[in-house]
């Protein structure tokens, strides 16, 4: 068969073929010089977007199909495989040890709630601090007295109503027969809020677990709150300082009485009020003395009256 008949038939079996130069000029010498292509060799036509595109494709360049042997395909395991099991219905991982817990300050003495006070960096006013301000007095009195946060001075000092507020407040315990040393005087915050501002909610419940716990190892027969900042969170009310003063309110579980008068800086700034502040007072000694109403007593560590 000559080549030229053999072309024909290769182009009735939808071979493609790529003729040489000779070829194409009608001078084959040898059959060496046609090389065959398969069409799979060839990019369809729908699928070229560029002339440059057309080029020789090398068999080597084409990928070789890989077929699994037929014993492989039982021992055929996906990546990664996931393995069912129970689900846990507790915390996931371990639980911290005790040493790494914070400590809960419902458990600690005077001394060790002093101490966890001191080293307290549970907000942002711990940056801002110069000293943290934990309370003085007598810790087995009779009466508490809160208020609000520390003020510039008191920041300074470490302890509560320094200024000339406390100077104040240290006349009007007098004017009742108390003497600062035997009260016991404590703030709703530990730290000066920056600028004197009013405590942030959430500082305030950052230092309410201490403040309950001073309540709780005082056990007074009465808390004065001075101001309306320190009413309103111990009270967790927002009533205006006017409508919670002038009568006897109760600390939460309603065992220890509760008065609200005015703050002893508020009274600096408007001593016409001080006639009220009196009223107060006067009635929180009644209380302690037992005078017209029953006393909130102690067990057998305090005496029921004055």
């Amino acid at each position: 068969m000559d080549e030229r008949r053999r072309l024909d038939y290769l182009g009735a079996m939808g071979v493609d073929v790529w003729v040489p130069r000779l070829v194409a000029a009608g001078r084959i010498e040898s059959s060496d010089e046609i090389a065959v292509v398969e069409p799979s060799r060839i990019l369809p036509p729908a699928r070229v977007s560029d002339p440059a595109d057309l080029r020789p494709v090398s068999p080597s360049a084409q990928p070789i199909p890989r077929t699994p042997p037929a014993h492989a395909e039982a021992h055929e395991v996906a990546p990664n495989p996931v393995v069912p099991g129970p689900v846990a219905s507790g915390p996931v991982g371990p639980a911290l040890p005790e040493a790494l817990s914070p400590p809960d300050p419902a458990l600690m003495d005077w001394d060790a709630l002093a101490a966890a006070v001191s080293g307290c960096r549970a907000c942002g006013l711990c940056e801002t601090r110069t000293n943290t301000v934990f309370g003085v007095g007598d810790r087995n009195a009779d009466l508490l007295i809160i208020g609000e946060a520390p003020g510039a001075e008191e920041d300074r000092a470490g302890e509560p109503f320094v200024g000339r507020a406390g100077q104040l407040l240290n006349r009007m315990l007098a004017a009742i027969g108390l003497a600062r040393e035997q009260v016991y005087i404590a703030n709703v915050l530990k730290c000066r809020p920056p600028g004197n501002r009013d405590p942030h909610p959430e500082e305030a419940r950052q230092c309410e677990a201490y403040l309950l716990r001073q309540i709780e190892l005082l056990r007074p027969r009465a808390i004065l709150c001075v101001g309306r900042v320190a009413a309103q969170n111990i009270l967790q009310t927002d009533a205006p300082l006017g409508s919670l003063r002038g009568r006897w309110l109760t600390f939460r579980t309603g065992a220890i009485p509760l008065r609200v008068t005015y703050h002893p800086a508020y009274l600096l700034r408007s001593p016409e009020q001080k006639a009220k502040a009196w009223e107060d007072l006067v009635e929180v000694v009644r209380r302690l003395r037992g005078e017209g109403c029953a006393v909130i007593g102690k067990g057998n560590d305090k005496d029921q009256s004055d």
